[in-house]
């Protein structure tokens, strides 16, 4: 039986539902093209941090309203509408207000020791590609695309997007995209390895949700720790991370959801997980 929880995320510009312990989190300014707002950005900032530490969410899915995943920053607040509080900081004061920023979105999100899936609807571009990179899963629809933008604006990227490419597609493609800003559509994306797997535009928010779904009811134990795992290939050298891969999983061979797994295979039935 299928329950959904409504989460209040204190603006219409973000929405969040708990469906299966998957945490659906909608980026809704549809007619902007999702992007990032003075309102939107701070309450997806909470929003990711709540389910990441919310005992009841399995995994997290993020998504966009309407043809859209999210445009980014606001192009127009760039200019003459920049905000005036923000044109009167210093420069070490506008550095440390943006790195701060930036650590408690796609930071916050890279950090979440759950799944965590983007489906995009349509285009992510420059920090809203930025974000969907952050998750671990990207899966996109067929009219979907990506492009980094920034040099098209005169800027040179921020919430990590260059770190993030770059350990995705390699440093080729990665300056590639970065330097020419060009939009890539949905199938080279899945070439590049920018998404995982691309669907028909209408299967998208089911199909999403589905792998969501079977990842959340899975032993979250040991999905926190196959995460640790993967991160640390990218960290330490292959005798450090191997060395900490057996600590893991001689600590998981005592859980609860171990010794259900293994009674399930004996069963032949599905096991079901208590995260413990």
């Amino acid at each position: 039986m299928t329950t959904e929880t409504k989460i209040d995320t204190g603006t219409d510009e973000l929405l969040c539902v708990i469906r299966d312990r998957v945490a659906i989190i909608t980026l809704n300014r549809p007619e902007a093209r999702n992007a990032f707002s003075d309102t939107l950005t701070p309450a997806l900032r909470s929003m990711i941090k709540a389910c990441g530490e919310n005992p009841d969410v399995g995994a997290l899915l993020l998504t966009g309203a309407g043809t859209a995943f999210c445009a980014g920053g606001n192009v127009k607040g760039m200019g003459a509408h920049r905000d005036k509080k923000k044109l009167e900081m210093s420069h070490e004061e506008k550095v440390a207000d943006l790195q701060e920023r930036q650590r408690l979105l796609t930071g916050a999100l890279v950090s979440v020791r759950k799944p965590t899936i983007a489906a995009l609807p349509g285009p992510a571009v420059g920090a809203g590609l930025a974000l969907a990179l952050a998750c671990d899963i990207r899966i996109a629809a067929q009219s979907a695309f990506v492009a980094t933008g920034y040099v098209r604006v005169g800027l040179s990227g921020d919430y990590g997007i260059a770190w993030l490419l770059t350990r995705l597609v390699g440093t080729s493609r990665a300056r590639e995209l970065m330097f020419t800003g060009d939009k890539v559509d949905a199938t080279r994306c899945e070439t590049l390895g920018l998404v995982n797997r691309v669907v028909p535009d209408e299967k998208l928010q089911a199909e999403a949700f589905a792998l969501a779904k079977s990842m959340a009811e899975g032993p979250s134990l040991a999905l926190r720790y196959i995460k640790d795992n993967l991160d640390e290939a990218l960290q330490f050298d292959f005798a450090t991370a191997r060395d900490h891969e057996a600590e893991r999983l001689v600590r998981l061979t005592t859980t609860a959801d171990h010794k259900e797994a293994v009674q399930a295979f004996v069963d032949k039935r599905k096991p079901v997980f208590r995260g413990s």
